[in-house]
């Protein structure tokens, strides 16, 4: 028990650290060799009297693991903001044309949408949206996505470009940003004139 309540300390302490309230996390004590508290509740931990957590809707409470993986709250899909779609890849497809690919982040994607390419500055009607070689009457956030635009060839857009609606809030390319950057583990010297290499979403810039 005492062990218990000891990382349940230092695990608050560095999840608010990190941004999360410790109070919205269900601690359990398991033994995954024994199954102690994983579906049912272990009689080898009589200390133990059960886990409680804030939820939007409330507290939420239980004894097992199980239920507390089954309290989580699924995210809501940002589908009301602006239209985000990094390109993984452009495909040309006989007879269809030029397909981008990529995930859709925020927002949806229609047939006769205008979207706008970014930093490529390229804006074209999509034709058709498929998902999984079925066509889409609109993609939501999370869904791997191919759609097929007009009159843009594949040399004019290519991967790490960013898709948007042209008439909501449509992405623009940046000069500069200023970013909080943790760096992990590196084995070089980290000083003024130092170049690193960006990967950002499906970018890859030198």
């Amino acid at each position: 028990e005492a062990r218990f309540q000891e990382i349940i300390k230092e695990t608050s302490n560095f999840i608010k650290k990190v941004g999360y309230n410790p109070k919205t996390v269900a601690f359990v004590p398991i033994s995954g060799f024994h199954g102690d508290n994983m579906l049912a509740s272990s009689s080898n931990c009589p200390w133990y009297k059960g886990w409680e957590k804030e939820t939007k809707g409330g507290k939420s409470s239980g004894k097992t693991l199980l239920e507390a993986i089954d309290s989580i709250e699924p995210p809501k899909r940002p589908t009301d903001k602006p239209l985000r779609l990094p390109l993984q890849d452009v495909y040309k497809i006989g007879g269809i044309g030029t397909v981008p690919v990529g995930r859709i982040e925020t927002g949806i994607l229609k047939p006769g949408m205008v979207v706008t390419f970014a930093p490529s500055n390229v804006t074209t009607e999509v034709k058709s949206v498929e998902m999984h070689h079925e066509q889409l009457q609109e993609g939501q956030p999370g869904d791997n996505v191919g759609f097929n635009v007009k009159n843009v060839s594949v040399k004019e857009i290519r991967r790490g470009n960013v898709a948007g609606d042209s008439k909501n809030d449509p992405p623009m390319a940046a000069a500069s940003f200023d970013a909080q950057v943790i760096v992990l583990n590196h084995p070089g010297q980290v000083g003024a004139g130092y170049a690193p290499v960006l990967d950002c979403h499906t970018a890859h810039i030198a």
